[in-house]
């Protein structure tokens, strides 16, 4: 098998991997905020066990340490809404919602990077317009909250994937995904706890402390499904153009929806117009990267629901 098959399958199991985080967001019945701040814990003291991340910390200047912090609080907020997606709705919706980020992606990028936009980027948004109202009108109206949590999320993480874009090469990969995770870890922790004690959200350790059966389901979202395809997504990377990533990558939401509907029966609870309309999202997004210059690589920590 040549490296570049052998990359093609390796990006695909990861994108694989990576929608089975929905399908994990609908099962553990933690509340969102607990169930990210959990999941960016394990992951960041897994990455503090690796000696490279440590050596990364050293020598990471304290300006590039507080940029990655700063991406690290919208990793967070992305992993938030999009968890709070899934239990305003289901996965499906969630997961339809974040095949919107390369549309927004496409039209903040220039924008962050200082450059002029492509009027065919215009187009990528315009040609998803029809895509939203199906999807919308295929929903019971009692998950139309989770759709527009869901389109936040999405926002999100295109933000973040401009902001990193500009600074990810700028460190180590482990170290910066340690960093980002940390201080959203951070974040969500000193933002949680105050809401807590106000009793704006649920405080008891019912809520907040996972059980065996979350517990286990946790370290198998952090583990299996956040840093096992990130470690095999940067080794695939360097045998994969752009182009090829990004096609790979955009099969996510395709992959997550079969899985809920296998695994969740959650085709039962949508109408055929909100499937009709994720074809529309999805072939706008499959048909993008013809039409614009060769995209950078995406990155492994923003594909990751």
């Amino acid at each position: 098998m040549t490296p570049t098959r052998k990359a093609h399958w390796q990006i695909h199991f990861c994108v694989l991997l990576w929608g089975f985080t929905a399908i994990l967001g609908k099962l553990i019945t933690l509340p969102a905020l607990a169930l990210v701040w959990w999941r960016m814990l394990l992951v960041a003291a897994a990455l503090l066990l690796v000696p490279r991340v440590w050596r990364g910390l050293r020598g990471l200047p304290p300006k590039l340490l507080v940029s990655y912090a700063g991406i690290g609080i919208l990793v967070a907020l992305h992993w938030l809404t999009f968890y709070a997606s899934i239990k305003l709705s289901n996965a499906s919706v969630a997961v339809s919602c974040i095949a919107l980020a390369p549309v927004f992606l496409a039209l903040v990028e220039p924008a962050i990077a200082g450059r002029r936009m492509d009027p065919r980027e215009l187009v990528l948004g315009v040609a998803v317009v029809p895509g939203v109202v199906l999807v919308v009108g295929g929903v019971p109206s009692g998950m139309h909250w989770g759709i527009l949590v869901g389109v936040a999320s999405a926002l999100l993480v295109a933000l973040f994937g401009a902001f990193n874009k500009q600074l990810v090469e700028q460190a180590d990969s482990l170290t910066v995904t340690c960093v980002e995770l940390g201080a959203g870890m951070l974040f969500l922790g000193a933002v949680g706890l105050p809401l807590a004690l106000l009793g704006a959200i649920d405080s008891s350790a019912a809520a907040l402390l996972p059980g065996a059966r979350d517990a286990a389901l946790l370290l198998l979202l952090a583990m299996a499904c956040t840093l096992l395809p990130f470690a095999l997504s940067l080794k695939a990377l360097r045998n994969l153009s752009a182009f090829q990533a990004q096609l790979a990558v955009n099969l996510e939401p395709v992959y997550a929806i079969a899985l809920a509907i296998v695994l969740l029966d959650e085709h039962r609870e949508l109408g055929a117009s909100f499937y009709f309309g994720v074809a529309i999202i999805l072939l706008a997004v499959f048909i993008h990267p013809f039409m614009v210059r060769p995209p950078s690589p995406p990155s492994p920590l923003a594909t990751s629901g």
